[in-house]
């Protein structure tokens, strides 16, 4: 079954924001990412070490987990036939149990590709009480029209 787009390229342009997500993060949250990711470092699972040892204000979220939330933000807006190509991001703070995630996102641009790829360019933001934690920038390919999937791409077509 092939899946059906949700957002193509064509109804996308410069200046779009997409719906704002937000999440409260717990404990749990940040403990199941590092795991997730294997990273036993102990300041994403263990209080006494985060606050005592490393001076924190409690356990933090890791990189892999806010990465996967961006993928998360991005890929709910595309729907199935979005393709992540590129993702860049600048941690500016951390994400600790209690805090409510807010992730927000404007589309710096749309363009395609030499191969016939459609792209949309993001600048994601994800904020804790209106502070921003981490920006990302994001390339994500989107369908050009309703029968392109760019999950299809292989080789010389896929040139993220």
């Amino acid at each position: 079954m092939t899946p059906v787009a949700k957002v193509l390229l064509g109804e996308v342009q410069a200046g779009d924001r997409l719906a704002d997500f937000a999440y409260d993060v717990t404990a749990t949250t940040i403990v199941l990412g590092a795991l997730a990711a294997r990273d036993w470092r102990p300041m994403h699972h263990d209080y006494d070490f985060a606050v005592h040892r490393n001076g924190t204000q409690n356990i933090f979220m890791n990189t892999p987990n806010q990465a996967a939330w961006f993928e998360r933000y991005v890929t709910d807006w595309t729907g199935p036939t979005g393709r992540l190509g590129r993702m860049k991001f600048r941690m500016l703070g951390s994400v600790y149990p209690g805090d409510r995630m807010v992730f927000s996102a404007s589309v710096e641009a749309v363009t395609t590709d030499a191969v016939g790829c459609g792209w949309a360019h993001l600048l994601v933001t994800l904020a804790v009480e209106g502070e921003t934690k981490t920006d990302c920038t994001v390339a994500v390919a989107l369908p050009t029209s309703r029968t392109d999937n760019p999950w299809d791409r292989r080789g010389e077509r896929w040139l993220p």
